[in-house]
C-alpha cells in the first residue's frame, strides 16, 4: 500500500488569508468613502448643485401657489377690514365736514309773503232799497256824459225816483262838478258853434252855477272868432241873410261885435 503524505493547501486557498484580504478591501472601501464625501470635485459639485436646482424649481410652483393662495385668504378680510375702515372714516368725515358747510353755507332767507288781509263783512247797508238803486243810477250816468248837479237830480226824478233819493244818491256821490262843466261844455262845441256867453248861458240851462259854467267855458277856451264864422254858415245854410243881418244875428247869439264882424267877412259877406 502505498503512502501517499496528505496533500497540503495553497496559501490563496487558506481561510484565513481571505480573511484578512476582506478586512483590508472593507477598510479601503470606507477610507475611500469618506474621501469622496468630504471633498469632491467640482464637476461632481456642479451636479449636485444642478439636482438641487432642478428639485427646488419643480417644488417652487407648487410652493408659490400655496404661498399665495394663504396670502390671498389673509389679505381677503384685511381688505375688508381697510375698505370698512375707510368707510367709517369717510362718514365721520362728513359728518364733522357737515356742520361746517352748514356753517359756511349762506342760507337764503325764506321768502316772505304779506298775508292776504281777513275777508270783512260789509257793514249792513242803512240805505233802503230805493236809495241803493238810485245811487248806481247816478254812478250810470255819469259814466255815460256829463252832468250838473241839478241836472242829474232831475235826470233821476224823471226815472221816477223821489226828490229825496234823488238828492240823496247825488249828493252821496264825490264829483268835481266843474270838471262835469268843462267836459259838458267841449260835448256842446262838437255838436255846434257858440259864443263864450252863450256856452256859458246854455251851462246855467243844464243846471250849472255861474262859477261852474264860468270854469268851464274858459277851460275849453276854444277860438271865438272861428266859432263865429261856423255859426254864420251855419245860418246861412237854413236862410239867406244880408250882411248886416247876420252880423246883428251873431251879436244876439253872444258874439262880440269884432268876432261877429269876422266871422260875416269869413263867409264871403
Amino acid at each position: 500500500m502505498n503512502y501517499y503524505p496528505p496533500a497540503t493547501k495553497k496559501w490563496y486557498r487558506q481561510w484565513w488569508v481571505w480573511a484578512i484580504a476582506i478586512v483590508v478591501i472593507i477598510t479601503t472601501i470606507g477610507a475611500i468613502a469618506t474621501g469622496s464625501s468630504s471633498e469632491k470635485t467640482p464637476e461632481a459639485a456642479e451636479v449636485a448643485d444642478n439636482i438641487e436646482t432642478t428639485a427646488s424649481e419643480s417644488e417652487s410652483p407648487k410652493a408659490t401657489e400655496v404661498q399665495t393662495t394663504d396670502e390671498e385668504q389673509s389679505e381677503e378680510p384685511t381688505d375688508d377690514v381697510t375698505v370698512a375702515a375707510v368707510e367709517s372714516t369717510s362718514s365721520e368725515a362728513t359728518k364733522k365736514a357737515t356742520p361746517e358747510a352748514a356753517k359756511n353755507e349762506t342760507v337764503a332767507p325764506a321768502p316772505t309773503t304779506t298775508p292776504a288781509p281777513a275777508p270783512t263783512e260789509a257793514p249792513a247797508s242803512d240805505l233802503s232799497v230805493s236809495q241803493q238803486n238810485a245811487v248806481r243810477s247816478a254812478e250810470s250816468y255819469l259814466r255815460f256824459t256829463a252832468f250838473s248837479r241839478q241836472g242829474l237830480i232831475d235826470q233821476l226824478e224823471y226815472e221816477g225816483y223821489s226828490t229825496s233819493d234823488a238828492t240823496f244818491a247825488v249828493d252821496s256821490l264825490s264829483v268835481n262838478w266843474d270838471e262835469q262843466a268843462q267836459l259838458s261844455a267841449e260835448s256842446y262845441l262838437e255838436f255846434t258853434a257858440f259864443s263864450r256867453t252863450g256856452l256859458i248861458g246854455q251851462l246855467e240851462y243844464e243846471g250849472f252855477t255861474n262859477a261852474q259854467a264860468t270854469y268851464g267855458v274858459d277851460a275849453v277856451n276854444p277860438d271865438w272868432n272861428e266859432q263865429a264864422r261856423l255859426s254864420a254858415e251855419s245860418y246861412l245854410e237854413l236862410m239867406g241873410f244880408s250882411r248886416q243881418g247876420l252880423i246883428d244875428q251873431l251879436l244876439y247869439e253872444g258874439f262880440t261885435l269884432e268876432q261877429a264882424t269876422y266871422g260875416v267877412n269869413a263867409v264871403g259877406l
